[in-house]
């Protein structure tokens, strides 16, 4: 019993620090984020998240748990669900509550939503039709090719962000007056560069106390009886928190064109990031590796990309869309929970 509690202790303190890396790790990315600018920005911190990410489900898949092979699966398409339900559901609904009515650029959300609808497709839907390998999976080959169109999709879209037409990224109207965290000035140098070196730490950190976590974190589901997906919920969750908290505060303030951007651009770094890791680690320790969803994941995943099509046609929101997404991903809770 002793010996219980005090594994039981150790789990919490390390779970404790995790978290405290992870916020630790997105807070020193916003320093350095508010020091360049947007597009900049938003582009460092889904960078900082998706490394976090990657440690996390790389650490679980070399711990070579039961399940490991679905982690990558579970954590990618978590984070879609979480990004273009829940956070950009909420940014919607609060922000209209508040606001009535939220605008934002086509020219920037369409082709973000785009490559994500693509990344999204050969990633989690594709692998359940091809027919070299049995079940949803790719052979070696296959995922050697998915993880390099990854690359090119999500290095496209950051180069028209950052450099092409970063113009399309940029807020939609004047800051409004009363946002304080706005025209806040930002850092010098100095602490800029303090932040980066806090930054690198962080994510050391956090690669380390994952590694350490994974297996505690896998004999606890297994002792309560959850669904592996939880596993990739909680990782997703974990991550985009912070992010997610900056998101909604700009849709409160009137801003969903940068809400949008943290959102948009998280879910693609998630992808566009992770996937050619976790495939070259996949190919490389010879770790078998299933990323195809399965029915209700596709039927979910359908439905999420035409909701979001739909709600990013018109460059105007309201409370409505937010709820419409809301929905969808409270279905999507629930029906993990029970399939």
């Amino acid at each position: 019993m002793n010996i219980f509690l005090s594994q039981a202790w150790v789990i919490v303190l390390m779970s404790v620090l995790l978290i405290g890396s992870v916020f630790m790790a997105v807070h020193h990315a916003e320093v350095i984020a508010h020091k360049v600018g947007e597009p900049f920005g938003t582009l460092i911190l889904a960078v900082c998240v998706t490394v976090i990410e990657v440690a996390l489900i790389v650490s679980m898949m070399l711990s070579g748990g039961v399940g490991s092979e679905l982690i990558a699966r579970d954590a990618v398409f978590a984070a879609i669900m979480i990004v273009v339900n829940g956070v950009i559901g909420l940014s919607i609904f609060l922000g209209g509550l508040k606001h009535r009515e939220l605008s934002f650029r086509l020219e920037g959300t369409n082709p973000a939503l785009s490559v994500l609808i693509a990344l999204a497709t050969f990633t989690l839907v594709l692998p359940v039709f091809t027919t070299s390998s049995d079940g949803p999976t790719y052979t070696s080959g296959q995922l050697i090719f998915i993880g390099c169109i990854s690359l090119v999709l999500y290095g496209t879209f950051v180069f028209i962000q950052t450099v092409r037409h970063r113009d399309y990224f940029l807020p939609v109207q004047e800051i409004q007056k009363n946002d304080s965290n706005a025209h806040a000035a930002p850092p010098d140098a100095a602490k800029a560069w303090v932040s980066g070196s806090l930054l690198a730490v962080s994510l050391v950190l956090v690669v380390g106390l994952a590694k350490a976590l994974s297996p505690s974190i896998e004999r606890a589901l297994q002792s309560v009886g959850a669904p592996k997906a939880v596993v990739g919920i909680a990782i997703a969750a974990l991550v985009l928190l912070p992010e997610s908290i900056a998101a909604l505060r700009s849709a409160l303030s009137n801003r969903l064109q940068t809400s949008l951007n943290l959102a948009l651009g998280s879910a693609l770094a998630s992808i566009g990031l992770t996937i050619p890791v976790v495939a070259l680690v996949s190919v490389w320790f010879s770790i078998p590796l299933s990323l195809g969803v399965n029915p209700v994941g596709l039927v979910l995943l359908f439905l999420t990309m035409i909701v979001g099509i739909l709600t990013l046609a018109t460059g105007r929101t309201t409370m409505l869309q937010g709820v419409v997404h809301l929905v969808i991903f409270f279905s999507y809770l629930f029906l993990t929970l029970i399939p």
